[in-house]
C-alpha cells in the first residue's frame, strides 16, 4: 500500500469506522501495519441508534482492497470483556499486538447545571473507560512479552485521543472536557509505568471536520486552488503514523495539538506565579492583598490562561 515502516506490526484503532479513526487506520495500513478496525457502529454521535458492523467492515475492506491486511471488530471498547476480546482478536488474527490507537468517543453536550447523570456517565464511560480498558489489555500483553524474554524491551505504541477542551475548557461539554483531561492523566501515567518495557504512550488533541464536530466547523467549503480542507482528518493521521513508528522511540508522555498541517507540542503545566507569606502562615488578609492584586483586571470569563493556547479564544475547542 505504501511505505513499510510498520511492516510486520499489528495495530488496533478504535472508533475507526468513520472520521479520524478511519483516516488513522488507513494511514497505519499505508505504512505497512496490519489493522484491526474497531467500531461499534452506532449512527448517532451521542452513541444513539442501533449498533452496526458495517462501518468497521467497510474500512477493513477498503484496506484489503488497497493491498493491506485488516480485520473488522464490531464491539464496545467501554465494555471490559469486549475490550479484552478486541485485544485477543489482534493476536489471534495477526499474531501480534504492537500499536494501540484509542479514538472511540461520543458526545452528550449540555451545560453543567442541566446535565443529567446519564449524560455524564455515558461520555466518561466511552472516552475514559474505553481508553483504560484497551490500555489495560495491551499493557498486560506487552509486560508479559517482556517478562517472557528475560526483561528485554518490546515494541509497543499507544496513541490516545484527547482534546483542546481539556486545556481551554468548553462551556457546554463538562463531561467531554473532564474525560479528555482524564485521558491525558491516563496517558502520562501509562508512559511512566510502561517505559521500561519498551512501550511509548502519547496523546493527541486533534482538530478535524467529522460528524462529531459538524456543528462547530460546519461543512467543508469549496476547494481553493485544489487545496485540501485544512480540517480534514487526513491532516491528523500522519502524526499518528509517526507516533506509532520506531522513529518515535524517544517520544513518550507527550501531548500534541494537531490540525491542518500544524503540529504543536504542549508543555507540561508550569508555575506562573509564586507567593510566599511574610509570616509563619498565610492569613486571609495577606492572601487578599497578594492574590486580589495579582488577578486585578482579569476577565472572570477567561478562567484559565490555557484559553489562549494556540490563539484559541472562546470558540468551542476540539
Amino acid at each position: 500500500m505504501g511505505m513499510d515502516v510498520l511492516a510486520g506490526r499489528t495495530a488496533i484503532v478504535t472508533g475507526a469506522g468513520r472520521g479520524l479513526g478511519r483516516a488513522e487506520a488507513l494511514e497505519l495500513a499505508r505504512l505497512g501495519a496490519a489493522v484491526v478496525v474497531n467500531d461499534y457502529g452506532q449512527p448517532g454521535r451521542d452513541g444513539s441508534g442501533e449498533a452496526s458492523a458495517t462501518p468497521a467492515e467497510e474500512v477493513a475492506a477498503e484496506i484489503v482492497a488497497a493491498g493491506g491486511r485488516a480485520v473488522a471488530h464490531h464491539g464496545d471498547v467501554a465494555d471490559f470483556k469486549q475490550a479484552q476480546e478486541l485485544a485477543g482478536l489482534a493476536l489471534e488474527t495477526f499474531g501480534s499486538l504492537d500499536i494501540l490507537v484509542n479514538n472511540a468517543g461520543i458526545l452528550r453536550d449540555r451545560m453543567v447545571f442541566s446535565m443529567t447523570e446519564e449524560e455524564w456517565d455515558a461520555v466518561i464511560r466511552v472516552h475514559l473507560k474505553g481508553h483504560f480498558n484497551m490500555t489495560r489489555f495491551a499493557a498486560a500483553h506487552w509486560r508479559d512479552r517482556a517478562k517472557a524474554d528475560n526483561g528485554r524491551p518490546v515494541f509497543g505504541r499507544i496513541v490516545n485521543t484527547s482534546s483542546e477542551a481539556f486545556l481551554a475548557g468548553s462551556a457546554g461539554q463538562p463531561n467531554y472536557a473532564a474525560a479528555k483531561g482524564g485521558i491525558v492523566g491516563l496517558t502520562t501515567s501509562t508512559a511512566a509505568a510502561l517505559a521500561k518495557y519498551g512501550v511509548r504512550s502519547n496523546v493527541i488533541c486533534p482538530r478535524a471536520r467529522t460528524r462529531m464536530t459538524d456543528d462547530v466547523f460546519g461543512p467543508a467549503g469549496p476547494a481553493v486552488d485544489r487545496s485540501p480542507d485544512p480540517l480534514a482528518p487526513e491532516h491528523v493521521a500522519p502524526l499518528v503514523g509517526y507516533l506509532a513508528s520506531p522513529a518515535a522511540e524517544r517520544v513518550n508522555g507527550q501531548v500534541f495539538v494537531v490540525h491542518g498541517g500544524m503540529v504543536a507540542l504542549v508543555d507540561r503545566p508550569r508555575v506562573t506565579a509564586k507567593f510566599d507569606t511574610a509570616k509563619d502562615a498565610f492569613t486571609y488578609g495577606e492572601l487578599d492583598e497578594l492574590l486580589t492584586g495579582y488577578f486585578a483586571g482579569r476577565d472572570p470569563a477567561e478562567s484559565f490562561a490555557a484559553t489562549e493556547v494556540l490563539g484559541l479564544k472562546r470558540s468551542r475547542p476540539y
